[in-house]
């Protein structure tokens, strides 16, 4: 296959090339949670690419017959919707043509995986979720309590984002961020993004001879502003800035995250057997509240901090007003707002204390003070440390 540059990594980033298999074995994973894009499901001229499906179908219906519980999130609904309704600009030229074709190409796709994945005497079942699914903690729940009772069940969920309603601004707008999100109501051990690309390389390796193939990705942060946001198919809505925010997020919950080429038959068997793809490791998950709210995708505002506050919060301290030294937003008390250090770089996330005009009133402020400009018995901290999670 043709090797698409995917990054162009900063020199002296903490990167380095093991075998990918030895750091990522999805067959290890109890649960685990598989993305496959549109460009894969659906040949350009809008039809289905059935052959490569069947194959991928077989290595899926494998893993779940040796016992091992899968997640689906597929992409696939607009693309097919709008070739059958006759739609320009593959369904995407704006936004009621977009959620015309998902309403029509939803009922094709989730028909296509539940009579592929019955011939192998699977059942499939589907759940198709808006952001505030996931960014809502009770509404989160029930998904995760959802997922977790169709997998007993030994069914596979098929999972996509609800494109008929969903608007700019409740919408995930790409499927790697809500496979990871997926993953982490799941409970998963791993996930799998199958993609028109094979992963990161240092350089654009069309161009520059001296180009790698990058393995593992231990530090997302070294590389997260390097990525491109475009499409290599044209086709879908993530690109690699996508995947790589996917991977923050399954980060958090200590899911470790694969981008593997998708274009071959039995690809997952096929990453089975070579390794090769794009590994972002993972670190023990946070406690599971925690893991949530960093993988929040909606924030509301923005608190900006002194250096003294960025060294509390390091040391697991709660932010207090006198740390403080901007408020952008307007939020209530218990919406998300993250953290911004005197770089302006996001250090954490957490649930507010403060309403936004309480909070600019206080900021800077002694907590000493803070009864009198209020008028009211002030809470301990503007961010408690048990509402806030580090990035």
């Amino acid at each position: 296959m043709t090797k698409r540059p995917t990054l162009i990594a900063p020199a002296g980033a903490a990167l380095f090339a093991p075998a990918g298999a030895a750091l990522f074995a999805p067959a290890g994973a109890a649960r685990l949670v598989l993305k496959i894009g549109s460009s894969l499901l659906v040949a350009p001229d809008g039809q289905v690419r059935r052959p490569w499906l069947e194959t991928l179908v077989a290595d899926i219906a494998a893993r779940r017959h040796a016992g091992q519980q899968v997640i689906l999130v597929s992409s696939g609904a607009i693309a097919l919707g709008s070739r059958r309704l006759g739609l320009s600009k593959g369904g995407r030229a704006n936004l009621e043509d977009a959620q015309a074709a998902a309403a029509t190409g939803q009922i094709i796709l989730a028909g296509l995986w539940a009579e592929l994945l019955g011939l192998h005497g699977i059942t499939a079942a589907q759940i198709l979720v808006t952001l505030g699914d996931f960014e809502d903690r009770r509404r989160f729940l029930n998904a995760s309590a959802t997922l977790d009772r169709l997998l007993h069940l030994g069914v596979v969920p098929i999972l996509n984002e609800n494109d008929s309603v969903a608007t700019e601004e409740i919408r995930f707008g790409d499927n790697d961020r809500l496979a990871a999100r997926a993953a982490q109501a799941g409970g998963a051990q791993g996930l799998i993004l199958l993609s028109d690309i094979d992963g990161l390389y240092t350089a654009d390796p069309g161009t520059d001879p001296s180009a790698r193939f990058i393995d593992c990705v231990p530090d997302i942060a070294a590389i997260a502003h390097m990525a491109s946001a475009k499409s290599a198919s044209g086709m879908g809505s993530g690109g690699m800035a996508a995947k790589i925010e996917a991977a923050r997020i399954a980060h958090a919950a200590g899911i470790p995250v694969a981008i593997v080429a998708g274009q071959p038959d039995h690809p997952l068997a096929a990453f089975d057997s070579s390794g090769h793809g794009t590994i972002f490791t993972a670190p023990d998950p946070k406690r599971a509240r925690k893991a949530w709210l960093a993988g929040r995708m909606q924030v509301v505002g923005r608190l900006h901090v002194d250096a003294g506050a960025v060294t509390a919060l390091g040391k697991g301290k709660s932010l207090l007003a006198a740390g403080v030294t901007r408020v952008e937003g307007d939020f209530h008390r218990g919406d998300a707002v993250d953290v911004l250090g005197p770089d302006g770089q996001a250090i954490a996330r957490g649930l507010v204390g403060y309403d936004a005009a309480d909070a600019r009133a206080i900021a800077g402020k002694r907590s000493d003070a803070i009864a009198a400009i209020l008028g009211y018995a002030p809470r301990s901290a503007i961010l408690h440390r048990d509402q806030l999670v580090m990035l």
